[in-house]
């Protein structure tokens, strides 16, 4: 395991100050963390990226195994506690919303067998769910809620249209409430790779309606996410940014890395969002095991994302 010195000596002190990728000549960004990829603990996790990784902001989805939408007054009372006393604000809400079967088409392969991340709930469900996430982000002060476009059917095209205006109405709906909406390309669901982004983004062009770019998903759906799905995208869409890297197996399999450890460019994706006006928030989301522990995968994950940072700043 990385002591928190030598961690603070893997990515140079500069690369952990407060809020920021890198110090005093830093990347644009916002660094943010998912806190149950470190620990359903969540004050452990919020100590953790507060004086471990220096940030000023976390990431919200569940906590002692709780999905965020489940959480009831005490816990958001507890949750508001423990981030006033690390000096933590919120920069998204990874809501379930719209993660699940789309009504009357053939059950998803991907559709699991239980709850992900504490989160199971049927299509009629998801109007109280999208309410409930826009009253959280009010009560958490973020402007952003995470959301998908249902579960990936093999053949989407009798349904896209209607799946769209579904999307429409919901950012139509958090617009009038102050809230943007920003969909996540996501592996197991309808919208995976940047092409079908931006075909997305293209068709539904609500202003409270944005894109979550991951390019560990776009790559896990067999995409090169940089350059080639990046290109594809409408870059002042893009409102938040997850990272997780990707690592290609025989047989063409493939597994989560530790960020820098896998075969996506992320110095060259961190270059290009800095020059193409990318302000907003690069946020870790580990999935990658390899450490042992929850905590220390994010270590070192967090480590290599600073690393990856510093490498596209001095690029540049």
């Amino acid at each position: 395991m990385l002591s928190r010195r030598e961690f603070i000596a893997s990515v140079g002190i500069a690369a952990v100050g407060p809020g920021s990728a890198l110090g005093s000549q830093k990347m644009p960004f916002h660094l943010s963390v998912i806190t149950d990829e470190i620990s359903q603990d969540f004050e452990r996790a919020c100590a953790v990226a507060s004086r471990e990784f220096g940030l000023q902001s976390v990431e919200l989805r569940a906590m002692h195994d709780k999905n965020i939408i489940n959480w009831d007054s005490g816990d958001i009372a507890e949750v508001r506690r423990i981030l006033a006393r690390y000096h933590l604000s919120v920069s998204q809400l990874a809501s379930p919303v719209f993660k699940t079967d789309w009504p009357g088409a053939p059950r998803s392969p991907a559709s699991p067998k239980g709850p992900q991340f504490g989160a199971s709930f049927t299509y009629e469900q998801q109007p109280e769910l999208l309410d409930h996430a826009i009253d959280l982000a009010k009560t958490f002060r973020t402007p952003y809620v995470r959301i998908f476009d249902f579960w990936r059917l093999e053949d989407q095209t009798p349904y896209r249209r209607a799946i769209d205006n579904r999307l429409r109405e919901a950012a139509a709906l958090a617009g009038k409430k102050g809230v943007t909406l920003t969909l996540e390309n996501e592996l197991d669901c309808n919208t995976a790779t940047g092409a079908e982004a931006s075909r997305l983004l293209n068709a539904v062009t609500e202003p409270a309606l944005m894109l979550n770019w991951d390019p560990g998903n776009a790559a896990a759906r067999g995409e090169k996410p940089f350059p080639d799905g990046y290109a594809r995208l409408p870059k002042h869409r893009i409102a938040y940014v997850h990272c997780k890297d990707l690592a290609e197996l025989t047989g063409g399999k493939t597994e989560w890395a530790a960020m820098g450890k896998g075969i996506i460019d992320w110095a060259g994706q961190f270059r290009a969002l800095a020059q193409d006006g990318y302000r907003g928030t690069v946020s870790l989301e580990t999935h990658w095991t390899g450490g042992g522990t929850p905590e220390e995968s994010t270590r070192q994950s967090m480590a290599g994302m600073n690393r990856l940072l510093e490498s596209a700043r001095g690029a540049q």
